[in-house]
């Protein structure tokens, strides 16, 4: 099994995906495409909650016809999302996207294929090739009887073998699927085979509850094996929420942090402070700060000083009031009414205090 660092990196406008560099958030707008200001209006949201990378599906000469602006007025790098009709991923080429995202195998043919590829290897834009278990060739359902993880497997590779065979190489794989056991083994399966950064993904995942658990299911599972390159969460949803989710499984996986992450206990019938309401509360407040922090709020006497020594800063509950912990120490008693805003005012001079000591260090 290979891991992050082991795959072959490729370049997508100023990103660079695989060979061990950050896992890509990705997205992908659910406006009509040629409503140049609704996209550009959700682009420009995905790209204010964390998204990196973001896909428009092009349909219909309306969306082609669009994209060279929206190319230039995007303030995320673009991927084409193109299906049946290769015309349509070589004007998305000229146009400057950064990425395309096709099937080889409904594209047209080997010799239609092989103008998209020629005109992407030009410009030096990668393709990522999507196999997706709903979608599976008539040949291998025959074949196996079913989506199977090696079905997926086999197509894939059969499709990397045909870009191969008109010497392209810069690829990306996904293999994706609504069965969660079933992306994880295909994904697994293709990782012993192959070198090519993996874009990671739950397919048609469900709503913003159930969606959410099994992505983070999935994809945390492959995560923690050392696979994937970019990861989409797909949620029957905004796609903002998706955004939210990724960054909450891949600071999860410990892979990427993105501002504090606020640690509580689940309450039980020792605590005596309104605590679900506190960590509501601090969890909004602390939204807008980028410092990868470790702050607790923890209910009782039992875990809670421990747990809030442990973190950067922390609270532990006592009977309506609670205990502030800075860098391990206590600071303050605070009546619960007053103890979010006293915590954000330690929570806020800890943050000044240590970007002047960061100064120093590079001072020095």
């Amino acid at each position: 099994m290979y891991r992050r660092e082991q795959t072959r990196p490729v370049k997508a406008g100023p990103l660079i995906i695989g060979g061990g560099a950050p896992v890509v958030i990705e997205s992908m707008t659910n406006t009509d495409t040629s409503d140049l200001a609704a996209t550009l209006a959700q682009i420009t949201e995905l790209k204010q909650a964390g998204c990196e990378l973001v896909r428009v599906a092009v349909p219909n000469q309306r969306a082609v016809d669009v994209l060279p602006e929206l190319v230039r007025q995007s303030p995320l790098p673009l991927v084409a999302d193109i299906h049946f009709n290769h015309s349509f991923a070589l004007s998305a080429l000229r146009a400057g996207v950064v990425k395309l995202r096709i099937n080889p195998g409904n594209i047209g043919g080997e010799k239609r294929l092989a103008e998209v590829v020629n005109l992407a290897g030009e410009k030096q834009v990668p393709i990522r090739i999507g196999v997706n278990a709903g979608s599976l060739e008539r040949r291998l359902l025959d074949k196996y009887g079913r989506a199977t993880p090696e079905a997926m497997l086999e197509s894939a590779m059969d499709h990397i073998r045909l870009a191969e065979k008109l010497g392209f190489y810069e690829l990306l794989i996904s293999l994706k699927a609504s069965s969660v056991p079933l992306t994880v083994t295909a994904n697994m399966l293709f990782a012993r085979e192959s070198r090519y950064p993996l874009h990671l993904g739950v397919t048609e995942a469900g709503s913003s509850f159930s969606g959410t658990v099994y992505s983070a299911v999935g994809i945390g599972a492959l995560l923690l094996a050392g696979l994937g390159d970019t990861i989409r969460i797909s949620l029957t949803a905004p796609p903002v929420e998706e955004i939210r989710v990724a960054k909450a499984i891949l600071a999860a996986a410990e892979i990427r942090r993105f501002g504090p992450r606020v640690i509580s206990c689940p309450t039980c019938g020792r605590c005596q402070i309104s605590l679900i309401e506190l960590v509501k509360e601090l969890e909004q407040r602390v939204a807008e700060i980028t410092e990868p922090l470790t702050l607790a709020v923890m209910g009782c006497a039992v875990n809670g000083p421990g747990e809030a020594r442990e973190a950067d800063l922390g609270i532990a509950g006592g009977k309506n009031q609670g205990l502030i912990f800075c860098a391990g120490e206590i600071v303050r008693k605070v009546p619960q009414g007053q103890l979010i805003d006293e915590f954000m005012s330690f929570l806020y001079a800890y943050l000044e205090n240590k970007a002047d000591s960061e100064g120093t260090k590079d001072e020095n």
